[in-house]
């Protein structure tokens, strides 16, 4: 039994869908804060099990059974830590075989300020005495490719990313290598870094779109505090606009840079490119 937490989020299920591509529907339980979120999982045959990150005796509950349990990283930044420490002392009261985590690439290193949670999360699940594997996972591609019409509409890519590389891979190519290790009939390593095989810059960025599009694109390269501040001007919370400007800040010094080597031979297929990513997003 394998038991996927934060399985209606976007990676979460296609987490899901990797997964029933290999295995039965029986073998899958989902631990979700609502059930009713779930019900398309629940149709497909998958087990639906309430559960909160916040809630320890629910946790107990869905982890019932399990002999793998990939932890989801919570959206709730700031409270993170905690949250993941309580289903960690679930995952070791339930006593399962593997402990998977989708942490952030070389986490141990990282300069990212949202890599913090990240380190005390793998430094709970090393001391916790599990059997793990952390899934350092790279930049999502659709964290570009899923806002190019405000890109459109104002011709810029905006950032403060200066020339720094990013090896961002598809959620798609991210689920396909947890699943992997997932129903690996093997151990798997303890540690996989996971980017895509082909980084670009933001300058790179605008000039796919621009190539595709057929429409003037350009990078504006800013001050980290004045992306910001262009951020919160155009209705970014504060607290998100910082995280996205340290992001970048991160970017320019190599943070989210990688070689997609490893994630390629998890899934078996090579990744997914960003001109893949960007015709995508403009339905061609």
């Amino acid at each position: 039994m394998i038991v996927i937490t934060g399985a209606t989020g976007q990676l979460g299920r296609l987490v899901i869908s990797s997964l029933l591509a290999r295995t039965a529907a029986a073998n899958i339980a989902v631990a979700v804060r609502s059930v009713d979120k779930a019900a398309d999982l629940a149709a497909l045959g998958v087990q639906v099990r309430q559960a909160d990150y916040d809630d320890a005796a629910s946790l107990d509950a869905a982890f019932r059974g399990a002999s793998k349990i990939l932890l989801i990283s919570s959206n709730d930044i700031g409270r993170r830590a905690q949250q993941h420490q309580n289903v960690i002392d679930a995952a070791r009261r339930t006593g399962v075989a593997l402990l998977a985590y989708t942490s952030v690439l070389r986490a141990d290193t990282s300069v990212l300020g949202l890599a913090g949670e990240h380190r005390a999360t793998e430094a709970a699940i090393r001391a916790s005495g599990l059997p793990f594997t952390l899934l350092r996972n790279g930049w999502y591609l659709e964290n570009y490719s899923e806002h190019l019409q405000a890109v459109l509409a104002h011709g810029v890519v905006m950032g403060c990313a200066k020339d720094g590389r990013v090896a961002a891979a598809a959620r798609a190519d991210y689920a396909a290598a947890a699943a992997a290790v997932l129903l690996s009939a093997e151990a798997p390593a303890q540690v996989y870094e996971l980017a895509g095989e082909q980084a670009f810059t933001m300058t790179e960025l605008a000039a796919e779109v621009a190539r595709q599009s057929g429409r003037a694109v350009s990078y504006q390269d800013m001050a980290q505090q004045e992306y910001k501040a262009a951020l919160i001007g155009v209705g970014v919370p504060e607290g998100f606009a910082d995280l996205l400007a340290d992001s970048d800040a991160g970017l320019a010094q190599g943070a989210l840079d990688g070689s997609g080597a490893v994630l390629r031979a998890l899934i078996g297929r090579p990744t997914t490119t960003l001109a893949q990513a960007v015709q995508v997003a403009l339905g061609k």
